[in-house]
């Protein structure tokens, strides 16, 4: 199932082994990335709080699922960067996109019943981009594949620290 762990664990994969080329990529910049993979799952904040107490508090129409596109990633990256210091907001904005591009990557190959994801490079088009149907949303694979790539990322990258 590839939920917000698995969701986490896939930039600090991808990240830390990218880490391993230089020093410009340290573990602050990693949980950043990490941090982003967590935007398009705020859509389940909707189990807490409904749409439409939002919508009597604000006084016009309002959705989550923006949240879980292209759209919703830049925006909250950019309000998620501007909380940093200046000099950081590029690269804050850059790596909290990367987590969220990913967890956006990984939802579009799950099955869907069409055989199209969800139109995640909204608002830039609706188009629903054809997916490869590699899991069913709660299949555990997902989850037991990225721990264990995880964990055996984590050995390594303890190993090459203790190294330094």
């Amino acid at each position: 199932m590839a939920d917000l762990l698995t969701h986490l664990l896939v930039p600090y994969i991808l990240l830390t082994v990218v880490s391993w080329c230089g020093d410009w990529l340290d573990q602050r910049w990693i949980v950043v990335g990490m941090g982003g993979a967590a935007i398009p799952d705020l859509v389940k904040i909707e189990i807490v709080l409904e749409e439409r107490t939002v919508e009597s508090i604000l006084g016009f129409p309002f959705s989550y699922d923006p949240l879980s596109t292209l759209g919703g990633v830049l925006l909250l990256a950019g309000i998620i960067a501007v909380a940093f210091e200046r000099r950081h907001w590029r690269r804050v904005f850059g790596f909290v996109t990367f987590g969220g591009l990913t967890s956006l990557l990984l939802d579009g190959m799950r099955v869907y019943a069409d055989g199209r994801a969800s139109a995640w490079l909204y608002p830039f088009t609706n188009w629903r981009p054809p997916t490869p149907s590699l899991y069913v949303s709660s299949d555990p694979t997902v989850l037991v594949v990225a721990l264990l790539a995880a964990g055996t990322v984590a050995v390594i990258d303890r190993r090459i620290q203790a190294g330094n």
